[in-house]
């Protein structure tokens, strides 16, 4: 059961994030103050830290940097700030995700499963293999059938990304967050050009997948062709 520590002044919204991570089996604490939560973030050891910018007796992002510099624990910003340069800001302060106010509780639970799993996950392989399709991390190279495929770092990233989760559906929210390194989310035009410009690499189209297979209102999923 995952810990989390949220670190929000506002009653309402405070009572409202722990039933609702609650109820998704998550075990919660709470801090209604900046150093209560710095206090909590050592004593409690929490998985993960949910963290309002406008807290009353220290501003958000110095306990921000504050946490960081003794924990690497993921933290999630979640505050009514929603400027580009406060969403920069946060993130070149050691946050590793930003949400703005107000969200969902789903939103929330997916955000923080995300930021686990970046947390948790193996290093991968240095060589993948996924049917005809081979992936050297080494030299962020790639072949399909034995030919070297010519494709762009960003294009590395994104089949490499997909190929360590092969049979797996990926959101287009996780590649964004992932390979993009856009934590806030952002416009998901981008993985399906790029999506679409592998399909043509690799010798497929969307309507004839052969690796890439779209799961409508879902994501991607990278697989072996079918034998035969």
């Amino acid at each position: 059961m995952p810990k989390v520590l949220i670190v929000e002044d506002d009653p309402t919204i405070r009572t409202a994030v722990m039933r609702a991570l609650t109820d998704k089996g998550y075990a919660v604490a709470a801090a209604h103050t900046a150093m209560s939560g710095l206090q909590l973030a050592v004593s409690e050891q929490p998985d993960v830290v949910i963290l309002d910018l406008g807290l009353p007796d220290l501003d958000g992002r110095e306990v921000l940097r504050m946490i960081r510099a003794v924990s690497s624990v993921p933290i999630i910003v979640a505050t009514a700030r929603e400027s580009e340069a406060e969403i920069v800001r946060s993130l070149d302060a050691g946050a590793d995700d930003y949400l703005v106010k107000p969200f969902g509780a789903a939103q929330l639970d997916a955000r923080i499963r995300a930021v686990l799993r970046r947390a948790t996950d193996p290093e991968p392989d240095a060589v993948i293999e996924v049917g005809g399709l081979r992936l050297d991390r080494g030299s962020r190279q790639a072949w399909i059938d034995g030919n070297l495929l010519d494709l762009t770092p960003r294009e590395f990233d994104l089949l490499h990304y997909l190929a360590v989760r092969a049979g797996t559906v990926v959101t287009k929210h996780e590649l964004l967050v992932e390979v993009w390194q856009q934590p806030y989310g952002g416009a998901d035009k981008s993985v399906d050009v790029h999506l679409s410009w592998l399909r043509r690499k690799l010798g497929e189209t969307a309507q004839e997948p052969r690796y890439l297979h779209t799961v409508r209102r879902v994501g991607v999923r990278l697989a072996a062709p079918e034998p035969g």
